[in-house]
This record gives C-alpha cells, structure tokens and sequence, in this order.
C-alpha cells in the first residue's frame, strides 16, 4: 500500500484519481482548500481530508508527509508558478517519489496564453526539483460539454471557437487512470512529457452535430465572444479564463490542438471513450 497526494481533487479529475486509487488499495490524501459537500463525498469514499492553501508552504508541507507521489493539477487561474516552486520544495523535503502533473497540449517557451506560460513554466521548475515528473499534456475535456450542459439542453454548441477548429477531446475519467498508472508505477516512468488525447478528433461543428445525433435532438451551432463565453458559464468573475480562450482560439486556428496521440490509450491498455459514448454517459444532464 502506498499514500499518494491529490490536489484539485475535488475537481473533473481529482475525483476519479482518488476513488481509482482508493479501489487499488492505496490511502490518499486529497487537497482541498475547505470542507465541503464535495469534499465530504472524497472523505465517504475513504479520503482523508486535507485542507488548506496551495500557495501556502506550511499547508503543503504537512499534506505532504508519509506521500509516495503527487498528481498536481492548479486551475486556470494566477499563482500556478508560485504553488509549482511551494508544491516541488515541499515534495523534495519528503523524498516523494513521483510527481504527474496536468499541464497542456499546447504548452511551449513562446505560448501566448499566460495560463498556457504558466504551465510550461511550472514544468521547467519541477524537471529541476530532482523529483521525476510526468508532464500531461492534455488536450481539452470532453467535461466542457458538462460545463455548457445548460446550454446544450435549450439546443445550443455555444463556444469561442471557430466551427472548423479541430481537436481531440478526452474523458476526465480516461486521463484520471493515466494518472494512476503513472503513480503507481514510477520506475517505469520517472520525467516525461507526455501527450494526451482521446481517440478521435474532431471539429468544433462536427462535435455539434454528435450531440444531435447522440441525443435525438436538434442542436444548433453558436460561436461567441470568449468575454461571452465565460460569461454564459458563470466564470467571469476571473479574467483568466478569457484571457487564456482568446489565446487558444488562435492556437486552435494553428492546429495546436489537432492530432490523436496514442500514449494515454497504450498507458491505460484500454479503447478511450469516444465523444459518443461520453455523452451517452451524461445524458441525464445534457438532453
């Protein structure tokens, strides 16, 4: 048995990390900044509950004791490169073994998203931290269907980007047990950069037309502005999130985001959910 640390575990992949890594036998320790209804479903699946703040060394610190490995994901939002530098000292003080970390596809030295910079920076701070890490270069979530489930119901795709953009959208569940492999079997990892997709690519518009299809439902393409965006979804209160759409509207445009990589699918050693099966899955709350 061993005790592997989940921040963002309350989150779209934290969740399934920490119930896959419970159900192998192993304690986990699952981050979160307070106590609550989410909170309280981790600690009924047998969590144990830290709380506390990612940008704060003494509470990462004490998260950190007894820990194995880490998954690390930090929202799209400021202080991602100050908790990386407090996560990466804390972890070498405790001779963690294994460090995943969710960054993006599009990570690089010139991304023109401060989210995306961000990301890339964190991973140059962990591949210094002496600890092997595993960098997820993750593709968007098919949860963002879930995200504008609202949206989709009244028989609308709405989305800051163009129709004919192309990308590989992926199951939080399906990249939560990459994460698990990877914790579990560190030796055979160790600091790599891996791509991380679903299995089949499609379009902004094609995507519409799956949920129509998938759901016996007519469903109209919307393209909007991201400020409209972020608005709709209720995410506006942080300007990080606009900020960083607008950038991957263009990234999109480059291709950036286009390309099915096999290694999530390899790693896990099972087919991935399709955009179909996804939203078979979620039907309840997208028909």
């Amino acid at each position: 048995m061993k005790k592997f640390l989940v921040t963002g575990s309350t989150g779209s992949t934290g969740v399934p990390t920490v119930r896959l890594l419970l159900e192998n036998g192993h304690k986990v320790a699952a981050f979160v900044r307070r106590e609550d209804s989410r909170s309280d479903v981790l600690k009924e699946l047998g969590a144990d509950i830290v709380t506390g703040d990612m940008l704060k060394i003494e509470d990462v610190r004490r998260a950190m004791k007894g820990v194995d490995g880490v998954y690390f994901c930090y929202p799209l939002t400021q202080g991602a490169v100050e908790a990386t530098a407090i996560l990466a000292q804390a972890a070498s003080e405790h001779s963690v073994k294994q460090i995943v970390y969710m960054s993006q596809r599009q990570s690089r030295s010139h991304a023109r998203s401060p989210a995306t910079m961000s990301h890339w920076l964190s991973e140059q701070i962990l591949n210094r931290s002496g600890i092997p890490a595993a960098h997820l270069r993750v593709n968007f979530f098919a949860e963002w269907m879930l995200y504008a489930a609202a949206e989709i119901r009244a028989g609308r795709y709405l989305t800051p980007f163009d129709p004919e953009s192309r990308f590989v959208p992926i199951a939080a569940v399906d990249i939560a047990r990459v994460v698990v492999k990877i914790l579990e079997n560190p030796e055979a990892f160790g600091s790599v950069v891996i791509p991380v997709t679903g299995s089949v690519e499609v379009s902004h518009i094609e995507l519409t037309g799956i949920l129509a299809k998938t759901l016996g439902k007519e469903i109209r393409f919307e393209q909007v502005s991201p400020d409209e965006f972020v608005k709709t979804l209720g995410m506006d209160g942080d300007p990080s999130f606009a900020a960083h759409f607008k950038a991957v509207k263009i990234d999109q445009q480059e291709q950036l985001l286009a390309g099915v990589d096999k290694s999530a699918a390899e790693i896990v050693g099972r087919p991935l959910m399709t955009p179909e099966q996804f939203i078979e899955k979620h039907r309840y709350l997208l028909a």
